[in-house]
């Protein structure tokens, strides 16, 4: 039998270093895939399965990204029912552990054998139902440990409780992606994995010391459901709806940011930082500026104005608009062809932890000291579903962006078909195949036909369009134009007036843009010659690395697992481009698949979204604290 009431002792309770133990190595696990995640789509995934596919899109990847954590943040809900109605918090804790322990299993064991991407999903599935159905039960169930004579050092405890989730994800974030480019995916997921295993193991361990508060029953249901506990659900749902748009920005930190990141100077203090340890700088930053928040800045601005909690979280809302400027600030200098030090984003990443401990840790704390005993679990979950909403909304908008490409399907079953091939024929397979496709009349063996050739192991090594010629011709003066400027591509303004004269088969003019420091693109609006649609035909060129001739062989460059996966499957440079016959540069032919909204303007639209949402919030504040009282 185990207790389920606290002792009536004064000091800790005896099961919390097991709940603390199991909150760092868990954290650890998640932070740590969810750090990895982007990269891992990117550049990982289309080498990982029986075929070779084409990469998935950045859009793509940031989309895939925000509807997972959307899932995880959602299944809370499910978890809080089920524990306070049914289970109770540990039978609900232990039983989900092990549903996220098989989720990481399917993530390590990616490209093992069968399609890739249904492991992913299989395990984004099993992590989302694990992760998300613990979330609002391990707080309350810290809570649960204490009595009356020992409940003073409650904020102590959730201190250390706080200290070890970004402790763990601290450490992850800057190993899982060190990890995924050296020693690759199994082991970059397959570590977090182990870690979930060892927290579900410690939680095990402690069964015997908690505190079991048996689940309320039907009791529960009654509480919810009465006209008073509507209404209080009801009004903090207001709340967490301006607080859903701050988690739209916030979690991009995994996403857009990581991306970006691939364009910037990142060397610091003598380390070459990858994109993802960037992430590492959140943690950090909370362990410094809680208690600086606490001791420091709250009680100086408390002497000019009273900070109510609601006043804290307009303010943090509207310093996400300022911290998000400065990630457009930095689009803007990317897109201009620089490539920016890396503590420019740092110091976005300052400001925006300032602004999740104004917002985040404050809205918690409101939502529990305006909610009865009974529905804590409840309002818990109804908080971090404005975190599932706030990530579905930028899934949906990073899924809107994409434009389509028209041979999407039609391309992936030729890659399956030539991967079955190349496994059931001699070795003197022709190393490359050729399909064409109707273009927008939808008939073959006329003027808008596409071509897609294929090497025997799957891969797209060239698409030919009806406005090849045109798109290579402009190209010739970029390049030229980039060897006569140290290398630098033209700026988008200036790149546009050198290529004006030329026109694509349907007579209008090719588009010209810069993306970053290494790479451009020129683009033909197509046979409907509309711009920003599925039959836009594009020549993207990107500068080749200088090879450094001071390297002999006796000084080898390591190589990284990407490398070495690429070696095995023998994956040359030139399956996978069509080069320009100099050592300078490397041509890749695209058809669809642009975006409606690229480059710096994607985070101005994120940062006045958030300014629209942080000026509603003033009188909505106002509002609400006169419906209610002056300690809001």
């Amino acid at each position: 039998m185990h207790q389920d009431t606290p002792s009536s002792s004064s000091g800790t309770p005896l099961g919390i270093p097991y709940i603390i133990a199991n909150e760092a190595a868990e954290r650890f696990s998640f932070y740590g895939m969810k750090a990895a995640l982007v990269v891992f789509m990117t550049q990982y995934l289309h080498l990982m399965g029986d075929t070779i596919t084409d990469s998935m899109s950045e859009a793509k990847a940031s989309e895939y990204m925000h509807l997972f954590v959307a899932a995880v943040y959602l299944t809370p809900i499910v978890g809080a029912i089920i524990s306070d109605r049914y289970w109770g918090k540990y039978k609900t804790i232990i039983t989900l552990s092990i549903v996220y322990c098989l989720g990481h299993a399917a993530l390590a064991f990616i490209g093992v054998s069968g399609v890739a991407s249904i492991w992913l999903l299989a395990g984004l599935g099993l992590i989302s139902v694990g992760a998300g159905g613990i979330k609002p039960c391990v707080s309350a169930h810290v809570g649960d440990q204490f009595g009356k004579n020992n409940k003073h050092m409650l904020p102590s405890i959730f201190n250390w409780f706080y200290f070890s989730i970004n402790l763990g994800a601290a450490i992850s974030n800057m190993m899982i992606p060190w990890l995924l480019v050296w020693h690759g995916p199994h082991w970059a997921f397959g570590i977090p994995g182990i870690l979930m295993a060892l927290a579900t193991f410690l939680f095990w361990l402690g069964r015997k010391k908690f505190i079991h508060v048996p689940p309320a029953g039907k009791s529960f249901t009654k509480e919810v459901f009465t006209a008073k506990g509507i209404k209080i659900l009801l009004k903090l749902t207001g709340v967490f709806a301006f607080v859903a748009i701050f988690w739209s920005l916030f979690d991009q930190t995994a996403s857009t940011w990581v991306l970006q990141a691939q364009d910037m100077d990142l060397y610091l203090l003598g380390y070459q930082l990858l994109p993802s340890q960037i992430q590492s700088a959140n943690p950090f930053f909370i362990l410094i500026l809680i208690p600086l928040f606490t001791f420091v800045i709250y009680p100086l601005i408390g002497k000019i104005i009273p900070l109510t909690p609601l006043r804290k979280i307009g303010a943090g809302l509207f310093l996400t608009v300022i911290a998000f400027s400065v990630s457009a600030f930095i689009q803007e200098a990317i897109d201009a062809g620089q490539k920016p030090h890396v503590i420019w984003q740092i110091l976005a990443y300052l400001l925006l932890t300032s602004a999740e401990i104004m917002v985040s840790i404050v809205c918690l704390e409101f939502a529990y000291t305006h909610s009865p005993k009974s529905m804590k679990s409840i309002v818990m979950a109804l908080f971090l579903l404005s975190v599932a909403a706030g990530n579905f909304f930028t899934s949906l908008v990073n899924g809107h962006i994409q434009v389509e490409n028209p041979l999407e399907n039609e391309v992936a079953d030729a890659q399956k078909e030539l991967s079955s091939a190349s496994t059931t024929t001699s070795k003197h397979h022709p190393t490359w195949k050729m399909k064409s496709y109707p273009g927008l009349d939808q008939k073959l063996n006329t003027a808008d036909d596409i071509s897609i050739h294929f090497t025997n192991k799957s891969i797209i090594t060239k698409r030919d369009t009806p406005s090849e010629t045109s798109l290579l011709n402009a190209a010739e003066i970029i390049q030229k134009h980039a060897l006569t400027n140290n290398r630098k591509f033209s700026l988008t303004e200036e790149g546009q007036q050198l290529i004006n004269h030329i026109i694509d088969p349907w007579g209008q003019q090719l588009t010209y843009r810069v993306i970053n420091s290494t790479s451009c693109r020129i683009t033909s609006s197509g046979p409907d010659k509309t711009p920003l649609t599925k039959w836009d035909n594009s020549l993207n060129i990107k500068l080749k690395e200088k090879k450094d001739h001071s390297l002999t062989a006796q000084t080898p460059k390591q190589q990284t697992w990407l490398e070495q996966r690429k070696a095995i499957l023998q994956i040359t440079d030139q399956d996978q481009h069509t080069h320009y016959d100099n050592q300078n540069f490397e041509h890749t032919h695209t058809v669809g698949g642009l975006y409606k909204l690229e480059g710096a303007n994607y985070f101005w639209f994120f940062t006045a979204l958030m300014l629209i949402t942080s000026l509603i919030f003033i009188p909505y504040s106002i509002l609400y604290k006169n419906n209610t009282d002056k300690s809001c």
